[in-house]
């Protein structure tokens, strides 16, 4: 029990979405939902926390008890415990919603995208039970081939340790594994949309902005 009843935040004052971008054999952090939710942010004017950056930043954060454990997840392809990623983002939330009250999020409503989570069963339930339920899960779906031509072309640049052949490999039999169960879950609540991704960036976004904008509706 938390101060707000059952979760920490009201769900019928602050709206989650989840963001998630996989074909049906592996995941893919690139199929371009990092983009539609900086649009959708600005047009709609949610807050979109990318699970990724946070357990990126905590990582490096001096003095974090997590930071090698999530060091350690994201050089393995391994998924982070539940407990530390929805922390962090009910953390980044509460945060949010302050730092936006009586501004553009009236009465402590709130409207967040969250990236990248839940990625497994046991992150969708704790976060649903205790933080707040998603309203609405967005799927990206594209083909494996371009994922890997897309991760393997951005670890050009980004200097992450995670964007190589082998962790990209890592990743896939995780997402297959302990993901694609989280997709037929909400699928099965009636809450999944899913999003071809392979398209341009206007084309996806005109489906997903339409998408969101109903469930605002």
């Amino acid at each position: 029990m938390t101060p707000n009843g059952p979760t920490a935040f009201d769900h019928n004052e602050v709206i989650v979405v989840y963001v998630l971008g996989g074909s049906r054999r592996g995941p893919t952090p690139v199929v371009g939902k990092g983009t539609q939710c900086t649009k959708l942010a600005e047009d709609l004017d949610f807050c979109h926390l990318s699970a990724g950056d946070l357990l990126r930043a905590e990582q490096n954060r001096g003095g974090s008890q997590y930071g090698e454990l999530i060091r350690t997840c994201i050089r393995e392809g391994m998924i982070v415990p539940k407990e530390v990623t929805s922390k962090l983002l009910e953390n980044a939330m509460a945060a949010a919603i302050q730092s936006r009250y009586g501004d553009r999020w009236p009465d402590g409503k709130g409207r967040f995208l969250i990236d990248g989570f839940p990625r497994k069963m046991d992150q969708a339930s704790l976060f649903d039970e205790e933080v707040c339920p998603a309203a609405l899960v967005i799927h990206f779906r594209t083909t494996e081939d371009v994922m890997v031509e897309r991760l393997l072309e951005r670890g050009k640049t980004s200097g992450r340790e995670d964007d190589n052949i082998e962790s990209i490999r890592k990743r896939f039999r995780t997402y297959y594994d302990q993901t694609m169960p989280v997709i037929e879950h909400y699928a099965n609540l009636g809450k999944l949309v899913e999003i071809d991704s392979t398209r341009s960036i206007d084309e996806v976004y005109r489906e997903t902005s339409a998408t969101v904008e109903k469930l605002l509706s």
